[in-house]
Formats: C-alpha cells, structure tokens, sequence
C-alpha cells in the first residue's frame, strides 16, 4: 500500500479529532501546562507550515472537488462505511479498558451496520439508538497511565504525542481499509486510501473558517485543543488535575475535574 496515503489518512484524522470537537474556545492568558508539554515547539511550528501548505494546495482542492462531483447520498455512503470499519478498534479497546458497555455497543453497531446495513454502506445501528463510541489505542495506553510525553507534530501525520504516534500502528493494524487492502489486493491501496483520505478532508472543510477566525496563533489553538481533547477523552471528561511540582506529561492519576487555558465543548 502507498505509505504516503497512509500517513495522510491519519494526520486528517488526527486534524478531525482536534477540530470537529471544537464548538466554543475560551483563552486564557498563558497556557503554561500545555507549552510545557510542548519543548520541541520551534520544531513543531516548521513542521506544522509545511503540513499547511501541502493541505492547501493539495488536500484541501482535491477535497473541494470532490464535494461538487460526488452527490451527497454517495459521500454519505463512504463515510458510514469508514465508520463501520472505526467500529472495529472501538470494540477492541473499549475491552481492553474494560469498558464493556462501550464494547457491546460498538459491537452491535458492527454486525447491525454490516448486514442491516448493508456493509456499512447505511448507519442503522445510529437510528437503533447504538451511539458511536470514541475508543482507540492511545486512549488505551493513557488508561493504563502512560504517559503521553511530549507533544509532536509530525510530518504529513500532523498533531499528536509520543505516546499516541506510536499508537497509530495499533490503530491502522485494526482498519479493514488499512490492513485488507495490504494483504489482499494492495495494488488498488492507493487508490482505497486516496478516496478514504479526501471524503474525511471534505468533511472537514467546513472547519477551515472556524479555525481562521477562533485563533490568533493556528498552531497555539491546533496543539491546545488537541492535548485537551485527548485528555478529555481519556479520562471521559474528567481530566486528572496536577500539582505545580506534578510531571505535566503523566497522566497516571484521576483526581476530579482540571481547570484549563482552553476550554473545548464538543457538538452534539
């Protein structure tokens, strides 16, 4: 499979996860524990121009362009389909966190989403009323109290942390889409993985003016709302609060709600 697709692929999901869950953003003065978090900034910040300008030239034209030639109903199509194939990490690692309630509906979601719904082409479970979960396995490290270490934005990947960079290959290991393609037909990979890269990029075109007009510093707002968000859906909404002399990078320890320089409120 084309590795460049791949890598693609996850930093939209990656810029997905940060901004699809932003509806409101409070700033407050001098985020210091996430600047903490962050000591390879100057880094960061070239790495984050250059995944900007290959998205504007690049990701965000060839999403466009396919928003206007492909109908709604068939791009409806593609991504209920890439969210059945999501179902199958959900239900792996809502178990492995223990999380059986989570698993079993994640589960129901995926045999009633792949016969019902007719291989996932229709989202039925939803209308059943099996909510999507969001389990994958970097959330299951920081349930186990791995650290997430240091932030990183990496090339074509996008945000992420240490911890979570490394997780990604657990996660692409239990995509049909990823995993399928390679092993039975990998010559038509790039050609999966492109349309799979550029329906998610669509999707997340209503997003770019949100991000312009929220934030004074893209990168700033983009790592903020990251950390945060990761944090939140760790801990499932109840991020552990650190002491001054705590190691900012644990997150070992649940000790109630976190007052934070930025606050996410996610859609509903």
């Amino acid at each position: 499979m084309n590795r460049s697709v791949t890598l693609n692929l996850s930093a939209v999901l990656v810029l997905g996860l940060a901004l699809t869950g932003c509806a409101s953003i409070k700033k407050e003065p001098e985020p210091v524990e996430f600047a903490k978090q962050d000591p390879y900034e100057k880094l960061n910040r070239s790495v984050f121009k250059f995944n900007e300008m290959l998205d504007s030239n690049v990701m965000a034209p060839v999403a466009r362009g396919y928003k206007v030639a492909v109908p709604g109903p068939v791009r409806s199509m593609f991504t209920n389909i890439r969210s059945n194939f999501g179902d199958i990490g959900v239900t792996v690692n809502s178990l492995l966190q223990l999380k059986f309630a989570n698993a079993a509906t994640s589960g129901g979601r995926l045999v009633v989403n792949s016969t019902i719904g007719l291989g996932g082409m229709l989202d039925v479970a939803s209308d059943m009323g099996m909510d999507k979960k969001n389990e994958d396995f970097g959330q299951t490290l920081g349930f186990y109290g791995v650290p997430s270490g240091p932030y990183v934005m990496i090339p074509l990947l996008g945000p992420s942390t240490m911890r979570d960079a490394g997780a990604l290959l657990v996660d692409s290991a239990l995509d049909p889409s990823v995993t399928g393609v390679f092993f039975i037909a990998p010559y038509i990979g790039p050609i999966v993985n492109s349309v799979k890269l550029t329906d998610i990029r669509a999707a997340l075109l209503d997003t770019d003016k949100t991000l312009e007009d929220a934030a004074l510093d893209k990168y700033e707002f983009l790592r903020d709302a990251y950390l945060q968000r990761r944090r939140s859906l760790i801990f499932d909404g109840t991020p552990a609060v650190r002491n001054a002399d705590e190691d900012l990078l644990s997150e070992s320890k649940v000790n109630g709600p976190a007052s934070s320089s930025v606050t996410v409120v996610e859609r509903k």
